[in-house]
C-alpha cells in the first residue's frame, strides 16, 4: 500500500509517528493509499524549514518572487489533467469539475504573478494638518491553512 509522507525542506520525510489515515476512492470506497500522520516534532521540523526558508523568499526580489509564481503557473498548466485525475481518485469530483477546479486555481496563480503592482505601497499626504500616512507592504512569513475537502486544490493555491 502506498504510503503518502511529508514534505519538508524540499523533500520527502518519512513519518516516525507510526500514524496513518486511509485515502480512499469515493466513488469506489477502495482504499488506494494511507497518509502519514504528523507528530508534534515533525510539525515543527516543517514549521522550521518553512521559517529559514521564508529568509531568502523574504529577502528576495520582487522579480525573482515573479518568476518562481510563473514558473508555477507553467507547471500546473502542464499538469491540469494529472492534477484533475489526482482529485477526482481523492476527493471524488467527477474529471470536467476537477478540471475547472484547476483551471479555477490558475486564474488565483496568475493573479499572484501580477504581484509586483499589488505589493506596492501608498502615501497619503495632509491627512490631517502636517501628517502624511504612508504603508509598505512587506512578506510577514509562514502560515498555515486549513482548507475545505471540496476544494482540495484550488483554495490552497
Amino acid at each position: 500500500m502506498r504510503t503518502i509522507q511529508h514534505w519538508i525542506d524540499g523533500k520527502v520525510a518519512e513519518s516516525s509517528s507510526g500514524r496513518s489515515g486511509a485515502v480512499t476512492n469515493p466513488a469506489t470506497g477502495e482504499q488506494t493509499a494511507q497518509v502519514a500522520f504528523a507528530d508534534v516534532s515533525e510539525v515543527d521540523a516543517a514549521v522550521a524549514s518553512a521559517a529559514q526558508a521564508f529568509k531568502s523568499w523574504g529577502a528576495a526580489s520582487l522579480a525573482k518572487r515573479t518568476q518562481v509564481l510563473f514558473n508555477y503557473r507553467e507547471l500546473l498548466n502542464k499538469h491540469r489533467d494529472e492534477i484533475a485525475s489526482l482529485i477526482t481518485a481523492e476527493h471524488g469530483k467527477v474529471h470536467s469539475d476537477a478540471l475547472g477546479e484547476v483551471a479555477r486555481g490558475l486564474e488565483i496563480v496568475e493573479l499572484a504573478c501580477g504581484i509586483p503592482q499589488l505589493l506596492k505601497g501608498e502615501t497619503s499626504t495632509q491627512v490631517s494638518t502636517r501628517v502624511d500616512v504612508e504603508s509598505i507592504r512587506q512578506p510577514l512569513g509562514v502560515v498555515a491553512g486549513i482548507t475545505p475537502f471540496n476544494f482540495p486544490a484550488m483554495v490552497p493555491m
